[in-house]
């Protein structure tokens, strides 16, 4: 059963920060190297804003951070609640051409320390499921998106095709588990994993909050299946 509110939010700092140091080789591993392709692909729906920040919200370790910079070479303000996480990212990066854009900040996705209309874009990758209030997670990119710019949401969903679904089931409950489990010692961070999958939004549910907290041409595909959706909201 996944925690709430407050509770949620505790669980899910301390987990992300006990699987801290294997936590990007495991999203290659699980994910085959795909989750490289599924930040690339978020990533193009940015392509024309060409100036200013964007912020990269549940930053985590920085992967889409980087993947920001690799594509665009724009300043990136890279915030995550979890400090382990984040200072592991900034150490990652610290003596590469990348770090001279990376703008690190700890904090609360839900209650974003940063001014209105600030950024052009808005990322966040596999964090939005994370927020113990969603709804407000994107309340809060909204309030910080200048006018005309574009929030970029990636996310696990959960593959609709007969034959598939249950494979992928099977994975994501038993194998992935065990398997995350042996490699991160944390065998609960990677069954919250799977439980907090199987118990987000559907996509057409997802895409109508954003449309509530205003965005605007809401639009969502889904990649590789279905086992992950690429949302996309301009404000």
């Amino acid at each position: 059963m996944i925690p709430k509110g407050e509770e949620k939010k505790k669980f899910v700092k301390n987990k992300f920060a006990s699987v801290t140091k294997r936590y990007d080789l495991l999203n290659t591993l699980l994910s085959g190297y795909t989750d490289h392709y599924w930040r690339w692909v978020a990533i193009k729906e940015l392509k024309r804003y060409k100036d200013g920040p964007i912020l990269d919200l549940c930053a985590g370790t920085l992967p889409l951070t980087a993947e920001i910079i690799r594509q665009k070479k724009r300043h990136v303000v890279a915030l995550d609640f979890c400090f382990d996480m984040l200072d592991f990212g900034i150490k990652k990066y610290k003596n590469t051409k990348k770090a001279p854009y990376i703008s690190p900040v700890c904090g609360d996705g839900e209650n974003l320390p940063l001014k209105d209309e600030t950024f052009w874009g808005v990322t966040v990758a596999f964090g939005i499921r994370n927020l113990s209030r969603p709804d407000k997670g994107l309340e809060e990119m909204y309030r910080v998106l200048k006018k005309g710019g574009r929030a970029v949401i990636l996310e696990f969903s959960r593959p609709q095709n007969p034959i598939f679904a249950p494979i992928y089931r099977f994975y994501l409950h038993k194998f992935l588990p065990f398997l995350a489990g042996i490699i991160s010692g944390d065998k609960e961070a990677y069954s919250y994993l799977a439980n907090s999958i199987q118990e987000f939004y559907d996509p057409p549910v997802l895409a109508k909050m954003m449309e509530e907290k205003g965005f605007k041409q809401v639009r969502f595909r889904p990649l590789t299946f279905g086992i992950v959706t690429v949302y996309t909201g301009d404000k």
